[in-house]
Formats: C-alpha cells, sequence, structure tokens
C-alpha cells in the first residue's frame, strides 16, 4: 500500500505563504494522481488540488492564482505552494494519491492529515 506523510503545515497571518509537502513510500508503481483536500471543522472534505501523472492540474475555484500545486516524480513527492491565504483556508489538509492497477481498479490512499490555521 502507499503510505503518505505531510508536513509544513501551522499557523499563519492573513495574507502570508505556506507551503505542504507529501511524500509517498510503499507500493508507489502505479501512482496516478497526487494531491491535496482539506475538511474545516463541520465541513465536508474537498478537493483543494490534484496532478496526475501526465502534468494535469485541477484546483477548486477559491485558491485558484493563490495555490500552487506541483509534483516531483523522482521524489515521488507533491507539493502545495499557498499564498495570499484567507480566513476560509483555515483547515486540516490531507494529501492523496491514487493508484491505478493493470485491471483499472483505483485505489486510494489518504495522509495523516496536517493542520493549517490562518489567523486574522
Amino acid at each position: 500500500q502507499v503510505h503518505l506523510v505531510e508536513s509544513g503545515g501551522g499557523v499563519v497571518e492573513v495574507g502570508g505563504s505556506l507551503r505542504l509537502s507529501c511524500a509517498a513510500s510503499g507500493i508507489i508503481f502505479g501512482i496516478s494522481i497526487m494531491g491535496w483536500y482539506r475538511q474545516a471543522p463541520g465541513k465536508q472534505r474537498e478537493l483543494v488540488a490534484t496532478v496526475s501523472s501526465g502534468g494535469t492540474l485541477n484546483y477548486l475555484d477559491s485558491v485558484k492564482g493563490r495555490f500552487t500545486i506541483s509534483r516531483d516524480n523522482a521524489k515521488n513527492t507533491v507539493y502545495l505552494q499557498m499564498n495570499s491565504l484567507k480566513p476560509e483556508d483555515t483547515a486540516v489538509y490531507y494529501c492523496y494519491a491514487a493508484r491505478i492497477l493493470a485491471s483499472l481498479q483505483k485505489i486510494d490512499a489518504w495522509g495523516q492529515g496536517t493542520q493549517v490555521t490562518v489567523s486574522s
């Protein structure tokens, strides 16, 4: 199975920046999509940004222009650069990876989550 370890969360003031990192280990063959989701208190988990193995990007509308996702395939690591942070970005951020097997079955993996708090 895939093991995901996140780092880089913390407390930042409004308008500040943070960079999240997520390293994948274990059975990493076949990882297709990597990305980030977040979950704020009392809300559902939502997709923040994903990047496919081919480089296709997908962003939540509210973070477009502020967040940048990137991926280092050689290091099996995905990054999320977050700029111009707002209080509404406060959430637990979860790293995500999807493996596609030869049978086309998709297996999801999740990190343990890292807290991002934007103080006003």
